[in-house]
Parts: structure tokens; sequence; C-alpha cells
């Protein structure tokens, strides 16, 4: 079974265009696993335009099912993941400054860095995927880095799908394998949608996990929280 982890970056977004506490992120991420999520992702960023550490702390007890948070692995957010222990951490190489992530890790470049981070993470249990895109030699560099799991970075076949959706699955199709051959867990996620989750989740051999918020929190507007998450768990 593939596993849907909702991010709930966005709940935070409207939260913190008026302050206090409407909508209320726990309670958001409490009914997000009553309605089926099989996990809570956030992504805390430096100048906490959504997520805050405070709220990273504020969501650990609550998470019954996994929690995953994601980002770069500064000073400040391993400090805070050693403190929290979720169940993944999520390795993005995001700067500062970008509105989103808007690309994987070169896994050869940064090798030394990643595998330390890593080494860190693992040293206190914590299960660590790295963010990348679906070219062979990254993916072979994630094994290098001692990762657990690679996250497909899905831009690129979300905005490739219906012009050729079988042209545009391929290379996630082709790094599925690889990685499944390297002992390494698949998850994905970024721009995943109703449209075109379901034939992505048909077509990637052995993915265990997709983290979708943007797209999900946008359908609940009109579609209600709890039927929309139940619309995504039926795709997969």
């Amino acid at each position: 079974m593939i596993r849907l982890s909702v991010n709930i970056n966005k709940i935070a977004t409207l939260r913190n265009a008026r302050g206090g506490n409407s909508p209320n992120l726990v309670k958001v991420a409490v009914d997000c696993q009553k309605f089926g999520a099989d996990g809570i992702t956030v992504h805390p960023r430096p100048d906490e335009r959504h997520i805050t550490a405070k709220d990273v702390f504020e969501l650990k007890p609550i998470i019954k099912s996994e929690y995953n948070i994601e980002g770069y692995p500064s000073e400040n957010f391993l400090k805070m993941v050693l403190e929290v222990k979720p169940e993944q951490v999520t390795l993005v190489p995001d700067k500062p400054d970008v509105l989103t992530s808007c690309a994987g890790w070169d896994t050869i470049k940064h090798r030394v860095f990643l595998q330390e981070v890593i080494t860190l993470l693992k040293e206190n249990k914590i299960r660590t995927s790295i963010f990348v895109d679906p070219v062979i030699s990254i993916i072979e560099g994630a094994k290098n880095c001692k990762a657990d799991r690679i996250e497909l970075y899905t831009e690129d076949y979300s905005k490739s799908y219906f012009a050729n959706k079988k042209k545009a699955i391929k290379p996630y199709v082709m790094a599925a394998n690889i990685a499944h051959s390297l002992g390494l867990g698949i998850n994905a996620g970024h721009d995943l949608n109703l449209e075109n989750l379901q034939f992505f989740a048909q077509q990637i051999p052995n993915l265990a996990e997709v983290s979708i918020g943007h797209a999900l929190i946008s359908d609940a507007i009109y579609l209600g929280l709890e039927n929309t998450i139940q619309m995504y768990k039926r795709l997969l």
C-alpha cells in the first residue's frame, strides 16, 4: 500500500496571514489523520513564513501515524529534528530564499556533507530520505550517502503529464527500478494532484509514500478536507 503523507504547510500559511491561531494547525493535523492520512509532513523554513519551530514541537505529541520533517540540514534544523525525533527526515537542498523546492540534491558533489548529516540522523534512529531528480548517478550517489530512501522530485512529471504521460513517467520508472535494486526506499512528491497521481502510483514500482500539500489543501477548499484526503487515498 502506498502511504499518503499530507503536507500542512499551506494551513500554516493561511494562519500566518492574519496572525492568531485560525486555522488551528494542530487540529488540522489531528483531523488529517482521522480522515485517513498515513502521515503528516512539515517543511519549516528559516524565515518561518509558514511552519514555525514552535509548530514542529507542538505537532510531535499528536502525530500518531508518521511525522516527516523536510528541510535543509542547517545547524538549527538538525538541532531541532534531533530534539523532536520524527520518524523521517527528508533532506532538501533549498536555499533560505527559495519560494518552494525546485531541484534535487547533487548527491555526488555533496556526498561528504550528506554522509555526515545522515550518519548523525541514523545514530538517533531517524529514517532519512534525500530529495532527488530521477537521474541514475544521483540515485547511486544517494546510496553512497547511506540514505534509507529517496524522494523523487516530480515537478517535471507533473508539467509534462498532459502532453505525453508515458514519456513523462519513463525516467521515474527507471529511477525507481535503480533505487529498489540498490535497497533504497522510494518516496515521491511535488505537484502531484488528483489528475496525475493515479497514473504515477500505478506505474512506479515499489513506491512507498507520496507527500502532497499544495494541491491537496487547494482541493480541500472546494471539496472539504475529509473528502479530499479520501479521494487522494483512493487514487493510491
